[in-house]
């Protein structure tokens, strides 16, 4: 939240606009060979290669993508890069730059934007891409960012959503449904703190699901893992918008069915607890979370052996026949169809 405790606030008005993207950008390091030209000039300068180039964008938007009431802005730089570096390397690439816009309402002092670079350049630094240029402007409500991610990959390599194939295993990294959860347990935080400024909520037992919320991580080492096992997917998509939703887009691009099995779901303990505790269903947290940022792909059945018991890992379904449908098989052997229930963005409330 930010608040006024009478501490120094600048003005982003003193600064201008080119004074302001100077300021913000002046200690971000240059880490590419591609990278001809970053922040300073009419555009930026790339080397083009004998790789192919991925670029994919995102728009986050106060009020509908993040609540400043409890996500820190120094956090929010960092998921607003994460967000985009996940759809690179769910191309199976290597991100090397990001150009970052914002819009920001006369209600955030120089200091607040700063706090937002300090994550943006976190994240820079962690995944090593190269900041090379953006805009700034004035917003009349709130603040929204749009960051433009930037990838190269060898042609062979890149993986598409539509490459599935009938008995293909299918494959997800980590855990699923904690940043969901994560989310949860903080708008319930927030409401007991509108009733009471007092009350300090002990988050302890909640640190993974907040954690996975508040500062996910891009799984840039898949593609690595991957190539030390010897194994391309045949198709791969990050899940953003809950795993349901991701398997189907993959089914539809690639014009097949599959099973999910719901016993092969990788929850984390704390999801476990927290369903519980929620009275939610753990199963449809799983399917329909979202924001977990993992990636989910396909591999030959061939592949088997090299996938099954890797701690990264998770086998959790086969690809069908598309006239199969798409289904999640319960504990109880019973096959219900999947639908896709998790962000909509253009959903009306």
């Amino acid at each position: 939240m930010i608040e006024d405790k009478n501490q120094d606030r600048t003005s982003l008005a003193e600064l201008g606009e080119f004074g302001l993207i100077h300021h913000l950008t002046e200690h971000f390091n240059i880490n590419h060979s591609s990278t001809v030209k970053a922040v300073g000039d009419d555009a930026a300068v790339l080397d083009a290669s004998e790789k192919q180039t991925l670029i994919t964008t995102d728009l986050l938007i106060e009020g509908v993508h993040f609540d400043l009431s409890y996500m820190p802005l120094k956090h929010l730089g960092y998921k607003a890069v994460m967000v985009n570096l996940s759809d690179v390397y769910a191309m199976n690439g290597t991100a090397e730059q990001i150009t970052v816009s914002i819009a920001v309402s006369n209600r955030f002092p120089l200091e607040a934007i700063e706090e937002l670079y300090a994550g943006i350049q976190l994240a820079c630094q962690t995944y090593n891409v190269d900041l090379i240029g953006g805009d700034t402007t004035s917003s009349t409500k709130g603040m929204l960012i749009s960051i433009t991610a930037i990838g190269k990959a060898n042609k062979e390599d890149i993986v598409y959503r539509n490459g599935a194939k009938e008995t293909d295993l299918i494959v997800v990294s980590g855990d699923l449904g904690a940043a969901y959860l994560g989310l949860q347990v903080l708008e319930r935080e927030k409401q007991v703190f509108q009733v009471d400024a007092n009350n300090q909520p002990d988050l302890d037992a909640y640190s993974y699901l907040i954690e996975r919320q508040l500062k996910p991580e891009a799984r840039k080492d898949v593609s690595g893992l991957l190539k030390e096992m010897e194994i391309k997917p045949t198709s791969m998509i990050d899940i953003s918008d809950g795993l349901s939703s991701e398997i189907m887009h993959i089914c539809s691009q690639s014009k097949v069915g599959c099973k999910i099995y719901e016993d092969k779901l990788p929850l984390d303990p704390q999801v476990i607890s927290a369903s519980e505790e929620f009275n939610m269903d753990s199963t449809m947290i799983a399917l329909s979370g979202g924001e977990d940022y993992e990636l989910l792909f396909t591999v030959p059945i061939a592949d088997f052996d090299k996938v099954k018991g890797n701690p990264n890992f998770s086998i959790i379904g086969h690809v069908t026949d598309e006239s199969q449908g798409m289904n999640l098989v319960t504990r109880a052997n019973q096959e219900i169809e999947l639908k896709a229930q998790g962000w909509n963005a253009l959903k009306e409330e």
